[in-house]
């Protein structure tokens, strides 16, 4: 919330102090477009979606992240034209940004590798359960990493969203980082980092 693409990358460059890189895959940072934010009395700000109210238990601003799923499947068609193949793309996000990716993949991209979500939580009546409920096929799998300090984003609402998605049949990880507020960490990055090239592994050449 608030943040851009470049800052998140630079965040996590100071972390890791490097590039998350890697020889094999692309990283994009897409950054959320400007708009009113209920939650900052309506101010401006880079922010995926609109929120009544940062909790767990009132409606979702279905609208607000219905428009930014159809903006964020366009950068999606962009990377499938490109020749990627929908099974070799990941999405995630930090806070927000990882509510994001859980709306994205569950009810528009079942067939994405994965799914990643960095101190982040559905609301209790989410969009992706009712979809999740009317689902048969694969789903991608959910890495989650959660802080127990976390003030703003409660360690329980994001337990509560890896329990409902399980429940629904997806393959999810919760990884726990006690004392850890609503932030990332080296270890949660390093983590994150080894899930992505457990999912995406360098492809053998293909004989001609």
């Amino acid at each position: 919330t608030g943040d851009t693409g470049q800052g998140a990358r630079a965040w996590i460059k100071q972390i890791l102090n490097q590039d998350m890189a890697f020889q094999h895959i692309k990283v994009i940072y897409p950054t959320a477009p400007a708009r009113p934010y209920t939650p900052m009395k309506g101010a401006f700000s880079n922010v995926w979606f609109d929120r009544y109210k940062i909790c767990n238990d009132v409606p979702e601003h279905i609208e607000s992240i219905d428009s930014m799923c159809w903006g964020l499947t366009d950068l999606i068609n962009d990377e499938v034209k490109n020749g990627i193949a929908k099974n070799r793309i990941l999405i995630g996000g930090f806070s927000m940004g990882g509510g994001m990716a859980m709306h994205l993949a569950y009810r528009f991209h079942q067939d994405l590798a994965g799914v990643f979500a960095l101190s982040s939580f559905l609301n209790k009546d989410s969009a992706v359960y009712q979809a999740l409920k009317r689902n048969e096929s694969a789903l991608p799998e959910l890495f989650q990493c959660h802080g127990t300090a976390d003030e703003l984003v409660l360690y329980s609402w994001g337990e509560e969203t890896n329990k409902m998605l399980k429940s629904l049949g997806v393959s999810a990880s919760l990884h726990t980082f006690p004392n850890l507020n609503h932030e990332l960490n080296r270890t949660e990055i390093e983590k994150l980092k080894s899930w992505i090239l457990k999912k995406l592994p360098i492809e053998a050449p293909k004989a001609n």
